[in-house]
């Protein structure tokens, strides 16, 4: 079911929002050569229970899963696309790694991804974050009254299709308010002017994530971690956005 929520509504959203983005702020300045998968799930976990806020990952077990997820952030390097489950690894000089996070606050939930590089960046990889950041932005200006779900899709798909990148419609983004994930779904490439109108009070988060070589994925045998076929990087990006009468209000907005 779609929900559109009242202003007052958005504003305790936007204190969630406020909250995803400074554990992904404090995550993403741990994250540095040496620094351990496990301690960067623990630092967010630490910062949840000082919140009093709650996880959204730690007992999340949809059907594509192999079990609870057990970890409150999902931390994704280099081939692993999506859903990277943390796991005993000490990042290393020219890593590339996504860290998505989500949480309720007061009974509100917000979503939001970031990738950055880890010591020494190659160029490629600098590259493939710029294209899709450039492509959450696009998808978020598309996100205006009057517009609808496949302007936001096709805004994200031309941005990765002109700088030469496949995307899988898989996974993309989605409704998001009480719970983490509901509807509408909102896919990474598609046709303008087709799907759901976009009405203030909307809230969703729109997440693109590209990969360097491909537009297949498979599945880890950890049971979460989606992986590139062929191996190469992926990035992610991630903002959990609301339609207002004043244009588009990003709620997971970092400093």
């Amino acid at each position: 079911m779609i929900e559109l929520r009242t202003p007052a509504e958005i504003d305790r959203m936007h204190d969630a929002g406020r909250f995803v983005a400074s554990v992904l702020e404090a995550t993403a300045a741990a994250s540095v050569v040496g620094a351990n998968l496990l301690d960067i799930d623990k630092l967010a976990h630490d910062m949840i229970r000082k919140a009093g806020a709650e996880s959204c990952y730690i007992d999340y077990h949809p059907s594509f899963g192999g079990s609870k997820f057990g970890k409150v952030i999902c931390t994704s390097v280099n081939d692993a696309a999506l859903h990277g489950l943390p796991f005993d690894y000490r990042l290393r000089d020219g890593d590339v790694l996504s860290l998505d996070f989500a949480a309720s606050l007061g009974g509100w939930v917000t979503d939001s991804a970031i990738t950055i590089t880890v010591g020494t960046p190659r160029e490629e990889d600098l590259r493939l974050i710029d294209v899709t950041s450039r492509a959450l932005d696009a998808g978020i200006a598309a996100a205006t009254v009057g517009n609808r779900i496949g302007d936001i899709s096709a805004a994200i798909g031309e941005v990765a299709h002109a700088a030469g990148f496949s995307v899988n419609t898989d996974f993309g983004g989605h409704g998001v308010g009480r719970t983490m994930h509901g509807d509408p779904h909102i896919p990474n490439d598609g046709r303008p002017g087709r799907g759901l109108p976009l009405r203030a009070g909307l809230v969703f988060a729109i997440e693109p994530w590209f990969m360097l070589g491909t537009d297949r994925i498979y599945t880890d045998p950890d049971g979460w971690t989606l992986r590139s076929a062929d191996g190469s990087r992926a990035a992610h990006f991630e903002h959990t956005v609301a339609v207002t009468e004043n244009g588009p209000l990003v709620l997971t907005a970092r400093k």
